[in-house]
């Protein structure tokens, strides 16, 4: 089965968001995605922000995080969020809600390989794939989780 993500989209939050970026880097694919007003997320709260550290990425006019959310779902073929489904997450459960909105493919995985793969290779060539999740504060691990699996599935 052939992966093909032409484009990795993401918001760049610690977590799931991140490790997306981070791996697209290291495989060498295409990453972009919006982000809160000054390059905001946790561990970078003071402009330049994420975007002294992942230039491809665009600041919204908006200081608030489900702008961005909107945005990235929106300008993407399709979304995975990477999730256990115990943690607390509202800007989650507002990806999801938002892929339901506006019809696009959603899978909702706590890191299985071959179920991404098999949904991954589902949707077709040239996908651009917004990779989403929880932040590392309120869900420990999910940066590992998340470099673990895009690695299995898209090297």
């Amino acid at each position: 089965m052939t992966v093909n993500v032409t484009r990795i989209v993401s918001g760049g939050q610690t977590g799931a968001d991140r490790a997306a970026l981070d791996v697209a880097i290291e495989l060498g694919i295409t990453y972009g995605g919006w982000c809160p007003a000054g390059g905001w997320a946790d561990d970078y709260p003071q402009p330049p922000g994420l975007l002294a550290f992942y230039p491809k990425l665009t600041a919204t006019a908006e200081p608030e995080p489900a702008v961005r959310t909107r945005l990235n779902v929106r300008d993407s073929d399709a979304t995975l969020i990477v999730w256990d489904g115990r943690t607390p997450s509202p800007g989650t459960e507002l990806t999801m809600e938002v892929a339901q909105e506006l019809g696009r493919p959603t899978l909702v995985t706590s890191g299985d390989a071959a179920e991404t793969r098999i949904w991954l290779t589902a949707l077709g060539s040239g996908v651009v794939l917004n990779v989403a999740g929880p932040r590392e504060s309120t869900s420990p691990g999910s940066y590992a989780t998340t470099v673990e699996l895009l690695l299995a599935v898209l090297a």
